[in-house]
């Protein structure tokens, strides 16, 4: 079989085990009874995870056992967590068990590209060209897998984790049975403190790189809001429009988020060359603000729903340009020998500290905001909004930074391809 179609069914498979349940939790656990605090805790169980397992599984991967059997195993005990926790109605199992599901998925993200590029390479491809259209699909994947949960009206139920479980099963064995990539053997000793990216910590003696780790992690704060809450929030104009489309399906209607990030990956080599990385930046922050802002007016019917739907698109631009054009600056001033611990440091303030601390505070909004079990949305979304607004105000005045991107970063940025949130 072609090597590009099957590491694109590994693609699409890795992530539509994420997309059957990542958008909808949130809403099933407030089913359950669950409060905005715990919901938001669970969610961020990632965070938690991204702290440590994706570098301490790459060591593994790097020194002991060949990467797509860890990638089969990582899965295979994925999908036996995602089958307990449908059986699980009480928070603290709920949350021991999405943080061991974290801690065993989040190191797939990473080993999933390592043996897509050990498979390209082998096979005489250039990755640069060639793995951006198969991760696409990874996209793909999680689009299908939350259409797969909304259009069999799953959203609210554990059936989700099933899908999701069964999904896991078939990528870990599927795993087991693509390209073959051993350890390399190298003189080189990577420590632990440098392969969890802490020697990269050197960059915190540089103001302007404290700062912009600073806001990194503040910004990462808001990736998961809208994952968490998202479901529940269009759930709950159930009783006020029963038959809107919105409550009908809101998996599909959250969904073009997930395309409008595909769709503004594209647009981020003009933005860069025409307004620099300190403005694309800032392009996102208030991005952000919108997105909150929006779910805050919208609502199913009418010039409401026009709102939400602005909402979803204005979602590519707030997540894609703080994540690709945050790489490109920690790559362009990081000293070379530690580049790679740089991008790791990054991705541990961003996806690691900022979600983890994101998913306590949100939930503490969520909870300020409910009383006698009704949550009042539009204060909770326009808190999120103002939290946004803060963070965009100040950093062009606190984030001295002037630049003309290369040709170098803008080929960068046109290769690069995030994960889907």
């Amino acid at each position: 079989m072609n090597i590009k179609f099957r590491l694109t069914i590994l693609s699409f498979l890795q992530f539509f085990i994420w997309g059957a349940w990542l958008i909808s939790l949130g809403g099933y656990m407030f089913s359950l009874g669950f409060t905005g605090t715990q919901v938001s805790v669970t969610y961020g169980t990632m965070g938690v995870a991204s702290l440590f397992m994706p570098a301490l599984l790459g060591i593994v991967a790097d020194r002991w056992i060949n990467a797509e059997r860890v990638l089969g195993a990582c899965h295979l005990m994925g999908a036996g967590l995602l089958l307990w926790a449908s059986t699980v109605t009480d928070f603290k199992t709920m949350y021991l068990i999405m943080l061991l599901n974290a801690m065993v998925y989040m190191p797939t993200i990473a080993l999933v590209n390592t043996v897509s590029y050990v498979a390209l390479e082998k096979n005489g491809f250039d990755i640069v060209k060639t793995f951006p259209p198969i991760r696409v699909w990874g996209t793909i994947g999680f689009i299908c897998a939350m259409w797969v949960t909304d259009l069999n009206h799953w959203t609210l139920s554990p059936n989700q984790l099933y899908v999701s479980a069964t999904a896991a099963v078939i990528m870990g064995i599927y795993s087991f049975t693509v390209t073959k990539c051993p350890p390399v053997k190298t003189k080189e000793k990577k420590n632990l403190v440098s392969s969890l990216g802490l020697d990269a910590f050197v960059l915190f003696k540089r103001k302007q790189m404290l700062i912009f780790f600073f806001f990194a992690m503040f910004l990462g704060g808001a990736l998961q809001i809208t994952n968490t809450f998202g479901v529940s929030f269009l759930n709950d104009f159930k009783k006020n429009y029963p038959e809107s489309f919105a409550v009908k399906h809101p998996n599909v209607l959250l969904s073009i988020s997930q395309i409008s990030e595909t769709l503004f990956i594209l647009t981020i080599p003009f933005f860069l060359r025409r307004f620099g990385i300190k403005a694309v930046m800032l392009m996102s922050m208030f991005a952000w603000v919108f997105r909150f802002g929006l779910f805050g007016l919208g609502s199913p019917e009418g010039i409401g729903f026009v709102l939400l739907i602005l909402s979803m698109i204005v979602y590519g631009m707030a997540f894609d340009f703080f994540n690709i054009s945050g790489s490109l600056f920690v790559e362009r001033e990081a000293d070379m020998k530690i580049r790679a611990s740089a991008q790791g440091l990054f991705m541990l303030m961003t996806n690691g500290l900022g979600a983890a601390l994101g998913g306590l505070f949100s939930g503490r909004v969520v909870d300020y905001f409910t009383h006698d079990g009704v949550k009042d949305w539009k204060s909770i979304w326009f808190s999120f909004a103002a939290y946004a607004l803060v963070l965009g105000l100040t950093f062009p005045f606190i984030f001295k930074y002037k630049h003309v991107p290369t040709s170098r970063e803008v080929g960068k940025a046109e290769a690069i391809e995030m994960t889907p949130h």
